[in-house]
């Protein structure tokens, strides 16, 4: 072979390595999700809401109670579902493999992807003693009724209010008092390789402490970091901060393999006069930063170079919510399908939409906090005991770690895979020329 055609070997093959490594990036990258609320009188079509999420690159998509005639607009779209049974069904799936056997045969969709179920939400804090011990019962009796082979897991969503402890993200432990009905499921999603899920959301701890530092500690922008001084780890973002807190206390309780998913996270875009932070930028800041971090695949300072599937909360606004105007307020998208604000999701097809943001402004007179007292050093704060919650509204809590209440585009993917295909029949016609 003569030396110049070496040299375009040499050169394709460059290029084919390269693009490998793109497909390993693109396929490995954490897909981004975004929760569908349904507590609305103003929602667009199905189909029209299925021809929003595939312009996107948007991933996964987290129903609260089954939605057959999105799940039928979405087929073919190749985004996967986290499908969720209301607290209110849980007691019926519990009572028989028979009941639960029906239900999902009514309710589980076979034309798209279901990456989960999650058997209620927030449930163990739902301020119904009697839901508890009925969990795992429901979740058994419903991976039992699951086709042979299939690989959606079974799972549930918590709120941050099952940890005792945060401050700082090593101490992280869940509540005593929740041990006999949480530690059977902790051991169920051990034994089947299922994921914990749970609600984070840094606003809430900003609304403790509305100190310019902490909004720039929680939307991602540059701080001068706050240490935790049992591990000596620095973190830079409250999202880290509190997934390490939930890390910390599956670590505790022997499940360090039992992977994290975020079920919720999102900033509200607009909220009363009294609720600190609640703004357009802060919302645009907070989440594209959040989409931006996840792509990048730096993970968090216990967990390096791990990312965790996540999804923002939420894609509509939900007009029908009680309590304070943010609970109305945390769309991504108008009903007639606009954008509150660009947090680079939109995708043409074969490229990553930018995920750049400018950093929101610091408030410089913050309003005053809900009576919550901020962390001496600067993470949230769970209380001592088991607060309840409301299923779909806002209750008075004295946390500032959760919510008081109730990925990479697969187009570019497709662009990658159609990179390295065109390179592989380059190479081999050029090494047919020898």
């Amino acid at each position: 072979m003569g030396a110049r055609r070496w040299l375009d070997v040499a050169a394709v093959t460059s290029g084919l390595l390269q693009a490998f490594l793109l497909l390993h990036l693109a396929t490995s990258q954490s897909f981004i999700g975004v929760n569908y609320g349904t507590i609305a009188d103003n929602l667009p079509p199905p189909a029209s809401t299925a021809s929003l999420l595939k312009s996107t690159s948007i991933g996964k998509v987290r129903l609260y109670e089954p939605q057959p005639s999105l799940v039928a607009a979405l087929a073919g779209s190749n985004i996967s579902v986290l499908l969720g049974v209301p607290n209110s069904d849980v007691p019926n799936l519990a009572s028989s493999p028979a009941a639960a056997a029906a239900w999902a045969a009514a309710n589980i969709p076979t034309t798209v992807p279901v990456s989960a179920i999650s058997v209620g939400n927030e449930l163990l804090n739902s301020g119904d003693p009697t839901l508890g011990p009925q969990l795992l019962p429901a979740m058994q009796n419903l991976l039992a009724a699951l086709p042979a082979g299939s690989a959606t897991k079974i799972s549930t969503v918590h709120s941050m209010a099952v940890l005792s402890s945060s401050d700082p993200p090593s101490s992280g432990a869940f509540h005593g008092d929740l041990a006999g009905s949480l530690d059977p499921v902790l051991d169920f999603l051990h034994q089947n390789g299922a994921p914990f899920m749970i609600n984070p959301y840094p606003y809430f701890a900003y609304t403790s402490d509305t100190r310019p530092e902490t909004l720039a500690f929680c939307l991602f922008q540059p701080n001068p970091g706050r240490v935790d001084a049992v591990s000596g780890l620095t973190y830079t973002n409250m999202f880290d901060a509190q997934l390490d807190a939930i890390r910390a206390a599956l670590d505790a309780k022997g499940y360090s393999g039992v992977d994290i998913v975020i079920a919720e996270t999102g900033w509200p875009y607009k909220g009363d006069a009294d609720e600190a932070g609640a703004t357009v930028d802060n919302a645009k800041a907070y989440n594209g930063n959040l989409v931006a971090h996840l792509r990048s695949q730096v993970g968090t300072p216990r967990t390096p170079g791990k990312s965790v599937d996540t999804y923002i909360f939420a894609l509509y606004d939900e007009d029908l919510k009680g309590g304070p105007e943010s609970e109305r307020s945390f769309g991504l998208y108008r009903s007639d399908l606009t954008a509150n604000y660009d947090i680079g999701l939109a995708a043409a097809p074969g490229t990553v939409a930018p995920t750049t943001v400018t950093p929101a402004p610091v408030q410089n007179t913050p309003p005053p906090s809900r009576g919550l007292t901020p962390s001496p050093s600067g993470f949230c704060v769970t209380t001592g005991s088991v607060p309840g919650t409301t299923q779909g509204q806002q209750v008075t809590q004295a946390s500032s770690c959760y919510l008081p209440a109730g990925a990479g585009s697969r187009r570019a993917d497709a662009a990658v895979r159609r990179l390295v295909g065109h390179g592989l029949s380059l190479c081999l016609v050029m090494l047919a020329r020898r």
